[in-house]
This record gives structure tokens, sequence and C-alpha cells, in this order.
């Protein structure tokens, strides 16, 4: 039992920890990640779920998917946003044809994905 624990405890901590890097690199999936952790320390440990839960910077995250209520129109603006300029900052440094496909099509495919989410009002 001992070894479940741990596991899902570990498995946490990395879903964390890279969603954690998804908050300022577009190309990782934040909000997926951060529940996957929730779920992980859910089985693992209920300090480190309450942890999380609580946290300043994702505890709104996990408490709007608790309950169903969506995502505030400014934090979808604000994401969207802050995705395209830091793909258009990388395109600038990059300069090569086939990564500016690329990061045009995750770009479009994350818009396309935050979009999806119900408003929260």
């Amino acid at each position: 039992m001992k070894s479940k624990r741990l596991f899902f405890l570990s498995l946490g901590t990395a879903c964390l920890g890279i969603g954690a890097v998804g908050v300022v690199l577009p190309v990782l999936p934040t909000t997926p990640l951060v529940l996957a952790s929730v779920f992980c320390f859910a089985k693992s440990s209920k300090r480190a779920e309450q942890l999380i839960s609580n946290n300043r910077y994702f505890g709104s995250y996990i408490e709007n998917y608790k309950n169903k209520q969506g995502v505030p129109l400014d934090v979808k603006i604000q994401s969207i946003s802050f995705l395209w300029i830091v793909l258009i900052i990388s395109m600038a440094f990059l300069n090569q044809n086939y990564l500016y496909i690329l990061l045009i099509i995750v770009g479009i495919a994350v818009t396309i994905h935050i979009l999806s989410f119900k408003t929260k009002k």
C-alpha cells in the first residue's frame, strides 16, 4: 500500500511541476496537469491535496473545475493573449518555416481548447 501512495505522490509532484512550467510555456497544458496532480494527491496524501487546492495560483483552477463553474472571461483573454505573445516571440527567434507552422498549429489548438471551456459569469 505504501508503494502505491509513493507512486501517486511522485506522479502528482511531476504533473504539478510540469504544469507549473506550463504557466510560462504555452505549449504545455497547465490546467490538465494541475488537475491530474490533484487526482494523484487525493490518492496519496490528503495534506498534499489540501496544499495544492488552497494554493493561490492553482486553487482557483481546481475550485472552478470541481464546481463546474467554468473559466472567467478575463482569464481566457489573458491566457490567449499571453499564448500568442510568447508564440510570436518564439517565432522571431527561431527563424525556421516548419517551426512557424508547428507553433501556429499549437497556438490554434490551444486557443480552441481555452475557448471550449465554459465561461464563468
